[in-house]
């Protein structure tokens, strides 16, 4: 199955990034901790056209504590980029957003050169909750959903220093299939373009090769060697009661338990991905993506021909093919 999901208001999210970014210094993206590559958006690399970045890895306290210091050395190595970490309990995370952005872009920051930030994420990743930190107020709506802030917005986050909020906003085509995933299980896809089971049996998956012992304390089930995520999701449906009738186990309502605890780091601290997996799962997906796309200009161009918009393509001389006059 191949996840996607790009609302209407996503397209316009698109175009005001686009005029936007021609004024911006740096550009803050905020990513999820739990999955940091599969939350980075690569459309926006090509919409900021290059500015400083910072990456701001979210939710660090619903991550694997031991995998998010892998993932900020990676993207403190990237020319003209800085990481930090922060949680929803850090009460004060102005003064740390501040100073990563005058690292980037030293020369501004005053009143007579303020600093032009803009911050960007994947929905639900955490923004709007944020910014209402950030500005003492509640100036964002916030909620466990994607795709809740729907209007561009400036924000004053202290003297010189200028802060455009835009909606989260997925891309258009998820290349990376495993990507899809983890972002439907961290609730960054709206819940009408994935089936909750097969997303639930992905990230049991990786969670038995993984977090064996996190499953088996949160589910007092047993990840034996060789237990696929077929039976395990049948294991815990029956642990947590959800069976109908004749003792058949109600896939979905298990889909979902396993889903939402992830969520809440009830079934402990997690990160689904480390940066070697997601440089192997990138690579894998942009060859696919290669590939899908000679086989797509082939058929367009088998189309245009049929039509007669293009002429045919001029035949080889037959001496070259194998048994005709002219064979070496």
């Amino acid at each position: 199955m191949a996840i996607q999901w790009f609302p209407g208001h996503m397209h316009l999210t698109k175009k005001a990034i686009s005029e936007r970014i021609k004024e911006i210094d740096v550009v803050i993206e905020l990513l999820d901790a739990r999955l940091p590559g599969s939350s980075a958006n690569p459309m926006l690399a090509e919409l900021t056209s290059g500015k400083p970045a910072l990456k701001v890895l979210n939710k660090r306290d619903l991550a694997d504590a031991t995998r998010t210091p892998l993932w900020l050395d990676h993207y403190n190595s990237l020319p003209n980029t800085r990481a930090i970490e922060l949680d929803a309990s850090e009460a004060m995370p102005a003064r740390r957003l501040i100073d990563a952005c005058h690292a980037l872009a030293p020369t501004r920051g005053t009143m007579v050169k303020p600093m032009r930030v803009l911050i960007c994420g994947i929905p639900n990743v955490g923004k709007s909750t944020l910014i209402n930190t950030l500005t003492g107020k509640r100036a964002t709506k916030t909620g466990d959903e994607a795709g809740i802030t729907k209007v561009e917005q400036r924000l004053v986050l202290a003297d010189g220093f200028y802060l455009w909020d835009t909606p989260g906003m997925l891309w258009p085509r998820i290349i990376v299939a495993k990507s899809g995933y983890n972002l439907a299980a961290s609730g960054a896809i709206g819940r009408n373009a994935f089936d909750e089971e097969e997303v639930a049996l992905e990230l049991l998956n990786y969670l038995i090769q993984h977090y064996p012992a996190m499953l088996e304390a949160r589910y007092k089930v047993e990840v034996t060697p060789g237990i696929t995520d077929e039976q395990l999701l049948e294991e815990i449906g029956r642990k947590r009661g959800a069976v109908l009738t004749k003792g058949r186990v109600n896939l979905q309502k298990a889909a979902e338990i396993v889903i939402y605890e992830f969520r809440g780091a009830t079934l402990g601290r997690i990160t689904l991905e480390t940066p070697e997996e997601f440089a192997g799962w990138l690579a894998a997906g942009q060859l696919l993506d290669a590939e899908r796309q000679v086989k797509k200009d082939k058929i367009e161009t088998n189309r245009l021909i049929k039509f007669k918009k293009i002429p045919r393509p001029a035949r080889s001389d037959k001496s070259d093919k194998p048994g005709e006059p002219g064979e070496s």
